[in-house]
C-alpha cells in the first residue's frame, strides 16, 4: 500500500503538485491519520508518473473521499431500493488503518463522499450511516451504507451505481483504474496474479498485478478497477512498489506457493472484489456466514 501508514495527505498533495500543470484539489488537505492509501499514497511521491486522463472513460459512480478515491457500487443481485453502497480501500477507513487480522462490521459513520458524474464533475454528495465491513486481512477493503437508496440517488443526481462482477479478473484484459480523488483515468491490462501480497503486517490473497502503464499514485487507492471489457467493477486499486524494496511499507512483493519472494519495481496492484457479492444477502445486508462468502470473519482468520 504505497505509504499506507505513514504518508500523510499533506505530502501526498506536494507530490502530487509536481505533477507538470496539476492543481492539488481542495480535497487535498491533511485529512485523518493513516488516511493515505498503499496504492494512492504511492503513486502520490512520483511526480510525472501519472499518465494524462483518458478521455473514453467515465467517472459517472465513482467517488472522491477526504483521502482517497472509491465508487458508488451494487451487487449483482442488488435491487433499486436497496440502500447504497460505496466501497474503497480498509486502508481509507476514516478511524485509521485495520491491524492484520482485524475485521471491522456495523461500525457507525457520517462520512460524506462526493460522487462524480461522466465527465467528472460533481453529481451529488452521499452520506453514509455505518462502515458494513472493512479489513486489511487477505483483501483491502471498506464498504460502507448509505442514507439513501439507489432510486433515490439516481432521482437526485442521475447517477447509476457501479456493479460489482462476481467473475474473477481475467488475465490480459484491459482495464481503467478510476480516481474520483484526482479525476484521473489510468489505463493498463491485468498482466497476472499474485498468490500471496505481502506489504508491511498486512497479506492479500490472489492480488491483480498491473502492466507498467498503471502507474497509480497517492489518492488512488480505493478506485474502482473497471474491465473494459465487461464494464463492471474487477477489483480495487491499492497499493504499487515504490523502491524495490521487499515486503516492507510501501514496497509490497509476491509470495508463491512454495514461499518464493518476488519483487516488482513500480508494480502496482488491485484487489480482486468478485467475492464479495457473495456476502451480501437481499436489502444489501451483509451476511458472512452465507454460502460461498470468503471474506474474513473475525480477528481469529488467518492472513495465510
Amino acid at each position: 500500500m504505497r505509504k499506507p501508514l505513514l504518508a500523510t495527505l499533506a505530502a501526498v498533495a506536494l507530490g502530487a503538485a509536481a505533477l507538470a500543470g496539476t492543481t492539488v484539489p481542495a480535497a487535498a488537505a491533511p485529512g485523518p491519520a493513516g488516511g493515505t492509501t498503499p496504492a494512492a499514497a504511492t503513486a502520490a511521491v512520483h511526480p510525472g508518473a501519472a499518465p494524462a486522463p483518458v478521455a473514453a472513460a467515465s467517472f459517472a459512480g465513482t467517488v472522491a473521499l477526504s483521502n482517497c478515491s472509491g465508487s458508488l457500487v451494487r451487487m449483482p443481485n442488488s435491487q433499486a431500493s436497496d440502500p447504497g453502497l460505496v466501497m474503497t480501500n480498509g486502508h481509507c477507513l476514516e478511524t485509521g488503518f485495520p491491524s492484520a487480522g482485524q475485521v471491522i462490521t456495523n461500525q457507525s459513520s457520517t462520512r460524506s463522499f462526493t460522487l462524480l458524474n461522466a465527465s467528472a464533475g460533481t453529481a451529488g454528495t452521499l452520506k453514509a450511516n455505518k462502515v458494513v465491513y472493512a479489513t486489511m486481512t487477505d483483501t483491502d477493503v471498506t464498504l460502507y451504507q448509505l442514507t439513501k437508496s439507489y432510486t433515490q440517488i439516481q432521482q437526485s443526481t442521475g447517477i447509476a451505481p457501479l456493479t460489482l462482477s462476481s467473475a474473477h479478473p481475467v488475465q490480459g484484459h484491459a482495464i481503467n483504474v478510476v480516481s474520483g480523488y484526482w479525476k484521473r483515468v489510468y489505463s493498463c491490462s491485468i498482466d497476472g496474479f499474485a498468490y500471496r501480497l505481502k506489504e508491511d503486517q498486512w497479506t492479500w490473497k490472489d492480488s491483480t498485478r498491473y502492466t507498467p502503464q498503471c502507474q497509480v499514485i497517492g489518492g488512488t487507492s480505493g478506485s474502482p478497477v473497471i474491465d473494459t471489457t465487461t464494464g463492471q467493477v474487477t477489483a480495487i486499486n491499492n497499493t504499487i512498489n515504490e523502491s524495490g524494496a521487499s515486503c516492507t511499507l510501501d514496497n509490497p512483493c509476491e509470495v508463491n506457493e512454495q514461499g518464493a519472494v518476488t519483487v516488482h519495481q513500480g508494480i502496482g496492484y488491485a484487489q480482486e472484489t468478485y467475492g464479495i457479492p457473495a456476502c451480501f444477502t437481499t436489502g444489501n445486508k451483509l451476511n458472512l456466514s452465507a454460502a460461498g462468502c470468503t471474506l474474513p470473519k473475525s480477528t481469529a482468520v488467518s492472513a495465510r
